[in-house]
């Protein structure tokens, strides 16, 4: 199985061709995240980015790999993007650089590399993050000037711990999912618990990502299958959802426009590695996305839950591929299932 993926990436167009691309398509939404959120989330892909150029070249090295090929690729250098992008701004430098190596050294080259990881490593290195240090993952401030107070305070972690405090707000998603049972949706927005701006900011930065995953698909870096079915999924969930309670439950429109829905869909679910390879599997698989995402954000202990999503989903993928790739005319299924068929 790894060999049929490591033989997919090595197709035309070229690897590196496609991760310079995401990575161009990142620009929208780390733009509007900068603007809303200020430097700190520049601070925050620049440091992924370093760190993880650094962590590869370190295990390959270790490997006695040749590291030109391997660095030039830039699929370390996309992971550090993702992973920066996903953390809150102006994160510590140590935090940074414990979910690099998370991501880079553990869930990508401890499999083999490029091609073999079969977990998404940019969502490794953030889950470990989130279960490890939930009161840094939390640490979303309001909108605020580019250059916030503080700043060089918060990557460099010398800020105490009330200082921090003072800094940090909820998001939309920790707020809604904090408000506490005997609490309407009414209630809670009447109260407006959010400080102004914050779900205009969230909706904006979403807006932002689908512009850069639309961006993927017209260049066809990826396809639609995954994104379109995540979505669907996590909307007809979330319809039925609020049709049941709307007092308690958020809006399907809510749901799509806060948290990490859109940079989700377009940008981590679609890792050409450790996704489904087939049409009807990337289907299937996005939609089991949106579906988990919806379970866990209503009913599980973590406010937004892209990460675990993609994650569980990730571990499915094998099953998947074995009864959804299609085989070629006259081929007994005993090979079909051992992964030797047609991938897309």
């Amino acid at each position: 199985m790894s060999m049929m993926r490591a033989s997919q990436l090595g197709a035309a167009p070229p690897t590196a061709h496609l991760m310079r691309w995401v990575i161009v398509a990142t620009l929208p939404g780390i733009g509007a995240m900068t603007f809303y959120f200020g430097l700190g989330i520049v601070s925050n892909v620049l440091l992924a980015a370093l760190f993880a150029l650094a962590a590869e070249a370190l295990v390959l090295k270790f490997r006695r790999r040749p590291l030109p090929p391997a660095l030039m690729d830039s699929s370390a250098l996309l992971t550090g993007v993702l992973l920066g992008a996903s953390l809150p701004p102006a994160s510590p430098w140590w935090l940074i650089g414990t979910g690099v190596i998370a991501a880079v050294v553990v869930a990508k080259q401890l499999y083999g590399g490029l091609g073999h990881n079969p977990f998404n490593p940019a969502m490794v290195g953030y889950a470990l993050l989130l279960v490890s240090f939930p009161t840094y993952m939390t640490l979303w401030s309001p909108p605020q000037p580019l250059i916030p107070e503080n700043l060089w305070g918060k990557i460099s972690g010398t800020l105490p711990g009330s200082a921090l405090d003072a800094l940090s707000g909820a998001t939309p998603l920790d707020a809604f999912k904090h408000k506490g049972e005997a609490v309407l949706a009414s209630e809670f927005w009447a109260d407006r618990p959010l400080p102004e701006g914050t779900l205009n900011a969230w909706r904006n930065v979403a807006l932002a990502w689908l512009a850069g995953g639309l961006l993927l698909i017209g260049k066809r870096i990826i396809s639609w299958h995954i994104p379109v079915s995540m979505l669907v999924s996590m909307t007809v969930l979330a319809t039925l959802f609020y049709a049941s309670d709307p007092s308690h439950y958020a809006s399907p429109f809510f749901h799509l426009v806060t948290g990490a829905t859109l940079f989700g869909a377009f940008f981590i679910a679609t890792d050409p590695v450790s996704a489904a390879t087939s049409r009807r599997g990337k289907l299937i698989f996005g939609a089991g996305i949106g579906a988990l995402v919806m379970v866990i954000r209503t009913f599980g202990g973590y406010p937004d839950a892209v990460a675990f999503a993609v994650l569980l989903m990730n571990l499915c993928v094998p099953l998947l591929d074995i009864y959804t790739v299609p085989r070629p005319t006259g081929q007994p299924k005993s090979q079909q299932r051992t992964g030797q068929g047609e991938s897309r």
